[in-house]
């Protein structure tokens, strides 16, 4: 007989975890709440239970299913490694309403953890597996008391909507499963967006919650060039490898680039000097506001390059696992060094230094780095 919890009913969860933690170790099918739809839940190291859950949803064996980890580190122990453009997507995405796709063929992945038969059930075209990090508190408790993933499907039966509250799901499975976890309206009340990424291209298998506009958005590399205030070094390298870019691309806004100051205020303005030099080279700084490094620009970024070694060393210092995406512009490990104060002549030098060094890095880039714009999965 199934019974239902009422997640909104306590301030404490942890008694309806551990009832769905035991459930879900025992083999049982659970039903619960995600932040786009209900769904059903079995334990993917246990293949009677995903043989259960595909049975109740009368799932076709040709379409995969996907697993839920309670976290991006937990989802790297499967797909070991992830392209430049998938890594942007996990890292911007999730927790969220993402499921991502990737190549999962790792000969140490945790996929082989996986029993055989689930491992069928969950591995679609080109060896991939899709991937949830769900942003629902209950989930996330659910996960850190199980040893493995789970196996997540919409709580609906064929030719039924997804159901985005508990009553549709109570419904269809009273008979079937043990506990039904009810937390009300789901928050984005919808399914989630499903993308697979190969190398650097994206398709878009399912557009979602997340639109098609939000996704070409989130794929575009993110470039931070650091100085000490953001009023010099680092603005100029901001509008120089912008026009780079554009000569390189034919267009603005393929790649994000954003400057910043390791000990800069909010809202100061370029220097007069590095205004000038920009303006020489019909290139617009008078509109520049600085803004200090923090977690809202470092979370994003796929590449930061600093004007001095010092600089690198303050942001990894602050940002220790950031070691393989902070360098120092100049490629030979030197510095640029700070103009403040000095003469118009002096920023041009820095000036002309910045932009060879950028040219280098541009030259630098793969194929990879660059995604190519989402699509659907015919191609449109």
């Amino acid at each position: 007989m199934l019974k239902i919890f009422d997640l909104r009913a306590t301030d404490d969860p942890r008694d309806i975890v551990h009832r769905s933690v035991q459930a879900l170790v025992e083999g049982k099918v659970v039903a619960l709440p995600t932040e786009t739809v209900y769904g059903l839940a079995a334990n993917a190291l246990c293949e009677s239970a995903v043989d259960r859950l595909c049975e109740l949803k009368g799932r076709d064996e040709n379409v995969p299913l996907a697993i839920s980890v309670g976290s991006r580190e937990a989802a790297g122990d499967f797909f070991c490694t992830l392209t430049p453009l998938a890594r942007r997507l996990s890292y911007r995405c999730w927790p969220g309403p993402l499921t991502l796709v990737v190549p999962c063929d790792e000969p140490h992945s945790a996929l082989t953890q996986v029993p055989e038969g689930v491992r069928e059930r969950i591995t679609g075209e080109f060896g991939c597996v899709g991937f949830r990090v769900v942003d629902h508190r209950v989930l996330a408790h659910i996960h850190r008391f199980l040893a493995g993933p789970l196996v997540l499907t919409s709580a609906n039966l064929s030719g039924h909507p997804a159901p985005t509250t508990s009553e549709p799901v109570a419904e269809q499975f009273s008979d079937s499963i043990p506990l039904l976890l009810d937390d009300g309206p789901t928050r984005y009340g919808g399914a989630s967006t499903v993308a697979r990424v190969m190398g650097n291209r994206l398709e878009i298998l399912r557009e979602g919650v997340i639109e098609r506009a939000a996704m070409n958005q989130f794929v575009k590399p993110v470039i931070v060039l650091v100085c000490t205030g953001n009023t010099c070094r680092s603005p100029m390298a901001e509008t120089l490898l912008r026009e780079q870019l554009r000569r390189k691309l034919g267009c603005e806004d393929a790649v994000r680039v954003i400057s910043a100051g390791v000990a800069a205020g909010v809202g100061s303005g370029a220097s007069p000097q590095a205004i000038e030099v920009m303006g020489k080279r019909d290139l617009d700084l008078t509109g520049h506001s600085s803004r200090p490094l923090d977690d809202s620009v470092i979370n994003v970024a796929d590449l930061v390059l600093t004007m001095t070694r010092g600089h690198r060393a303050a942001i990894l210092a602050a940002w220790p696992d950031l070691q393989d995406r902070v360098h120092t512009l100049r490629r030979d490990g030197g510095d640029i060094s700070d103009p403040v104060g000095m003469p118009v002549e002096v920023y041009e030098s820095c000036a002309e230094q910045i932009d060879t060094e950028l040219a280098a890095w541009i030259e630098s880039f793969d194929d990879d780095f660059f995604p190519i714009t989402a699509s659907n999965e015919d191609g449109s």
